[in-house]
């Protein structure tokens, strides 16, 4: 039975673009560009997310810094090495892109019209680890790894609150489970050895709902998953 792998990653993000598009990278002749999206909260903040786009998905209309879009795509990561260490690079593929008008009822966040969600069907392949803020807030790291077609894997960092901290925390490396989420981004201070420091930013799934598909844990495809990242 042949594997749909598009329903292991699908992702719908509203929002503005913030940035110009910049050149990524070009497969079989096939120019891809980077552009940066400010993706609202209810809170009143905003996420900032790059997006992968190919040139193919803008024949008609081009990107315009303070335009309005709603993407769907997938939530990706690859490999890049840099100073002699693999860093694990995350972005949103574009799959679909719409043009859209501001005053637009879709465009405004709220409970009932999410702006920002993804599901990640995929296997814990890192033992969660469970912490507590000096508030008291509990949390766990995941990550998760998501097969991809063509033998890929996406590894994608997830971050769980409260009552799902507490159950990740005694999850088993191979559980395969099903998040629903959304993209966000997080500014964080890097220190370096020499003292100096660097803010960075990290992008992760803040997770609102887990369920567990298999709780067997399959350490053979975590295995698998391991080897396919080494490649990426």
């Amino acid at each position: 039975m042949d594997t749909n792998y598009s329903e292991n990653n699908q992702l719908v993000l509203v929002g503005k673009v913030t940035s110009e598009k910049r050149f990524s990278h070009e497969i079989y002749g096939e120019k891809f560009y980077i552009f940066d999206l400010s993706v609202p909260r209810l809170s009143g903040n905003a996420d900032i997310i790059p997006i992968t786009i190919s040139e193919r998905l803008l024949v008609e209309e081009d990107l315009k810094i303070g335009k309005n879009i709603i993407i769907e795509g997938q939530f990706r990561s690859y490999n890049s090495y840099e100073n002699e260490r693999n860093k694990l690079v995350l972005t949103v593929f574009a799959k679909e892109i719409k043009f859209v008008n501001e005053e637009d009822e879709e465009l405004k966040p709220s409970k009932e019209n999410v702006s920002n969600e993804v599901t990640l069907t995929g296997y814990i392949c890192k033992k969660p680890i469970y912490r507590k803020t000096p508030f008291g807030r509990e949390i766990a790291d995941l990550l998760l790894a998501v097969n991809r077609a063509y033998n890929k894997s996406d590894y994608i960092p997830c971050i769980a609150w409260g009552r799902n901290a507490r159950f990740c925390e005694n999850v088993p490396v191979g559980t395969e489970v099903r998040i629903v989420g959304r993209v966000q981004s997080r500014q964080y201070e890097k220190k370096y050895e020499d003292g100096t420091s660097e803010v960075k930013v990290a992008y992760e799934v803040s997770i609102a709902s887990l369920e567990v598909i298999n709780e067997e844990g399959n350490t053979e495809e975590i295995e698998e998953l391991q080897e396919n990242k080494e490649a990426i």
